[in-house]
C-alpha cells in the first residue's frame, strides 16, 4: 500500500515541484535581467578590436553590441571597424565615418533618419549580442533611459506614423513607371493615364525637404492645382523622357 501510495503521489509531487521551481525562478528573473552592465566611453573604447583578448563592441543609441563574430567586418581593418569601440550613432544614416561624424547625437537629424537609427539598434538586437548600456547621453549612471533616448523613440515613431500616412495617400493616386539606363536616360510612362510632378506634403516633415514624386492622372484631373508637366513632354503624352 505504502508503494502504491507513493506511485499515485509522484506525478503530484513532480508538478508541484515544477511549479516551486518556475516562482523561484521568476522570482529572481526581473533581479537578474535588471543588473545591465554598464560602460563609460573610456571602457567601451577598449573594445575597440585592437586588444584580441577583449571581445569587440559597439553601441548605438546606448545599447552595446557584442559584435566579435562579425571581426572580419568590425575587427581593424574591417569596413566597419569605425564604429568598433564608440557608439556613432548617427553615422548609420549620415554615412560620415570620420571626426565629427562619429557621434552619438542625432541633433538635427529629420524623423526618418532617426526612425533608421533606430531601425539599425533593432538589427543590431536581432543579430548579436546585447552587453549592456553606455553611459552618457542615451543612460544615466544607474542605467536608465534619459530624456534625450524617450525623445529619439518618440521622434522615430512619430516618423513611422507620417511614413505610413505619406503611403496610404499616395496609394491614391498611381504613381508612374519609371525606367533609367546609361545609354537611353530615364523615362516615367502611364498605363492609364498621364504623368505629372506633384509635391508631397509629408516630406518636410518626415525629412526636412521638400520633394516631388512622379503620379499618374486621368484627363479630367489634369486641371487641379500642383501639377507639373515634365519639361519637353506633350501636355497629353503616357510617356516623358526625364
Amino acid at each position: 500500500m505504502a508503494l502504491k501510495k507513493l506511485v499515485n503521489f509522484s506525478p503530484l509531487f513532480a508538478i508541484t515541484v515544477f511549479v516551486a521551481l518556475v516562482a523561484l525562478l521568476l522570482k529572481f528573473y526581473p533581479k537578474f535581467n535588471s543588473q545591465q552592465k554598464l560602460f563609460t566611453a573610456e571602457q567601451l573604447a577598449l573594445h575597440n578590436g585592437t586588444n584580441d583578448s577583449l571581445p569587440i563592441l559597439l553601441g548605438i543609441l546606448g545599447s552595446v553590441f557584442d559584435v566579435t563574430k562579425g571581426k572580419s567586418h568590425y575587427g581593424p581593418g574591417g569596413g566597419y571597424n569605425h564604429f568598433a569601440g564608440r557608439d556613432a550613432s548617427r553615422a548609420f544614416v549620415s554615412g560620415n565615418f570620420t571626426g565629427d561624424g562619429l557621434t552619438d547625437s542625432l541633433h538635427g537629424l529629420s524623423s526618418t533618419e532617426v526612425k533608421g537609427v533606430v531601425e539599425w539598434r533593432e538589427f543590431y538586437i536581432r543579430t548579436y549580442t546585447y552587453v549592456g548600456k553606455l553611459v552618457g547621453r542615451y543612460y544615466d549612471s544607474q542605467g536608465n533611459a534619459t530624456k534625450y533616448l524617450k525623445g529619439v523613440e518618440a521622434k522615430a515613431a512619430r516618423g513611422a506614423q507620417l511614413l505610413e500616412k505619406q503611403k496610404k495617400e499616395e496609394a491614391k493616386q498611381p504613381s508612374c513607371n519609371s525606367r533609367w539606363s546609361q545609354d537611353e536616360g530615364g523615362e516615367v510612362w502611364c498605363d492609364v493615364g498621364f504623368p505629372r510632378l506633384v509635391q508631397r506634403p509629408l516630406e518636410i516633415a518626415l525629412t526636412g525637404k521638400m520633394s516631388k514624386r512622379c503620379a499618374c492622372f486621368t484627363e479630367d484631373q489634369l486641371g487641379q492645382g500642383g501639377l507639373e508637366t515634365y519639361e519637353g513632354c506633350d501636355f497629353l503624352s503616357s510617356r516623358c523622357r526625364v
